[in-house]
């Protein structure tokens, strides 16, 4: 049974840095796509930014080159690190997995952990 557990989520100023990291168990973690999803209210849930097993990211519009997505297999975790973070960035972030060809709506998904930018 898979398995994702997200942390790192809190309360951040704006323009400032957090780091999010999502921790899998109960399948092989290297041959899934993993990604980062976010659900901001009044919003439907979006992509943010997705990482491939073989390590070729993607990122949604409104978050390159601020965010980078990252993936350590041998730790099952992958991370999103977050700079520059602006008040629309505020939303609960959700841990994404799923296997190529499948859609991710078809995969895991954790329980999400909330990103609050505000001053």
């Amino acid at each position: 049974q898979v398995q994702l557990v997200e942390s790192g989520g809190g309360l951040v100023q704006p323009g400032g840095p957090l780091r999010l990291s999502c921790t899998a168990s109960g399948y092989i973690f290297s041959n899934y796509v993993m990604g980062w999803y976010r659900h901001a209210p009044g919003q439907q849930r979006g992509l943010v930014a997705r990482i491939g097993s073989s390590g070729a990211t993607y990122y949604g519009d409104s978050v390159k080159g601020r965010f980078t997505i990252s993936r350590d297999n041998a730790k099952n975790t992958e991370y999103l690190h977050m700079n520059t973070l602006r008040h629309e960035d505020t939303a609960v972030y959700y841990c994404n997995a799923h296997t190529v060809g499948t859609p991710p709506s078809f995969g895991s998904w954790g329980q999400g952990t909330q990103v609050t930018v505000s001053s």
